[in-house]
Parts: C-alpha cells; sequence; structure tokens
C-alpha cells in the first residue's frame, strides 16, 4: 500500500481542501491549489507570476517554500480532517536544481501521524518530478483536541 491508497479523512477531498482554504484564510496564495489529497499525502500546484521570477527565469525561493509548506498543510487535512489551526512547526528546504517555469508542483508525503505531531516530506518540481527542484522535510502541530483541553 501506498502514501496514495490511504483514505483521506471523512469529507477531505482536493475540491472541499480549496473550498476550506478559500474560506478560512482570505490572503491566501490564489494561484494555489490542490489537485490530489488521500489520508497521507497531498499535491499542491502554484501557478507561478511574474512577481515570482527572479532574474534568470528562476523560480524564487521563497515560491518554492510556500509551495511546501501548503502541501504539506494540505497532507495534514488528509490525515485529521480540515483544521485551520494545524500550525508549521519546522520546515527545511534544500534546493537541488533551478526551478523554471510558469507551474510548479508539491507533493506531501507523510511520514508519520501523531497526535500532535505531523512530520511530512515534501518533492518540488516544475515540469518532471523525476527532476526534483526542491526537497522538504517539516512537522506539523495538530491543536489540542476540544475533548483533552482543561
Amino acid at each position: 500500500m501506498t502514501n496514495s491508497d490511504i483514505p483521506a479523512a471523512d469529507g477531505v477531498t482536493p475540491e472541499t481542501v480549496n473550498a476550506f482554504v478559500a474560506q478560512e484564510w482570505a490572503a491566501r496564495p490564489t494561484s494555489s491549489r490542490c489537485l490530489e489529497v488521500s489520508g497521507r499525502h497531498a499535491l499542491a500546484a502554484i501557478d507561478v507570476g511574474e512577481s515570482q521570477i527572479r532574474p534568470g527565469g528562476f523560480v524564487s525561493g521563497p515560491t518554492q517554500f510556500a509551495a511546501a509548506d501548503l502541501a504539506l498543510w494540505y497532507a495534514c487535512f488528509g490525515a485529521i480532517g480540515l483544521e485551520a489551526m494545524a500550525l508549521t512547526s519546522e520546515l527545511s528546504i534544500r534546493f537541488v536544481r533551478p526551478a523554471i517555469g510558469r507551474q510548479l508542483y508539491a507533493r506531501a508525503d507523510l511520514n508519520s501521524v501523531g497526535s500532535r505531531n505531523i512530520v511530512g516530506s515534501v518533492t518540488i518540481w516544475t515540469d518532471d518530478p523525476d527532476r526534483p527542484t526542491a526537497i522538504c522535510q517539516g512537522t506539523y502541530v495538530a491543536p489540542k483536541s476540544t475533548e483533552s483541553a482543561g
């Protein structure tokens, strides 16, 4: 069984993720969207605008970092449900080759889903998933459940 085969939390689909993010985060990158989501992965896409291109035609590092963060957030939704307050705890990125193009993809695969911490790896690319432009590792923190708060 692969990460893609694990069912997403009830009601979590790319469409519900996109609608939820649009509702909950007014300042979201409007060019981003969830393309796939399961219980242990998500695929995000970002349409790269002119302001996100650095000299030489390269997609900026902050744009790639944002793509990684979004993909990991979407993957958290697949694991725990639509929870706006799942927050980035740590995220690191390694750039492995220049990103050239107007479409950026980020696939997050969750390595561990605990009661509070969700750890994942993200691969970013432009035109070929076998030629990543960046590799990331990160941790999200899920909010305390209301049942145990007190």
